[in-house]
């Protein structure tokens, strides 16, 4: 891929990025973009920056980051953790992934 020159050390890589509907938890949601407003981020950027750490097992934020993420928890009612992740349901009803699939599926044949 294309580089550029963005600082004295740093070399911007270039890359392509596409759009994608992602279903995030409400609170989850509003405290990435209270993160993403306070880094002066996007909130598109600030995902990709959490990802690419978390891949590398490296901790995306500094503890004063860490402290505003826990303020945000405290205002937007955000009391889900890390071990809650695989034992989260949609309130609503909505299908799961591995539903849709099975319809898909149905649907070809």
């Amino acid at each position: 891929m294309a580089t550029k020159k963005i600082a004295k050390h740093v070399t911007a890589r270039e890359v392509e990025r596409i759009q994608t509907g992602v279903r995030l938890e409400k609170r989850l949601l509003k405290v990435l973009k209270g993160l993403a407003e306070y880094l002066d981020l996007s909130l598109g950027d600030l995902l990709e920056g959490i990802a690419l750490h978390a891949l590398e097992n490296k901790p995306p934020f500094k503890p004063t980051t860490l402290e505003k993420a826990a303020q945000l928890r405290r205002v937007y009612g955000l009391d889900l953790v890390a071990t809650d992740s695989h034992r989260l349901r949609d309130k609503h009803g909505a299908a799961s992934r591995r539903s849709i699939r099975t319809v898909v599926n149905d649907d070809r044949g």
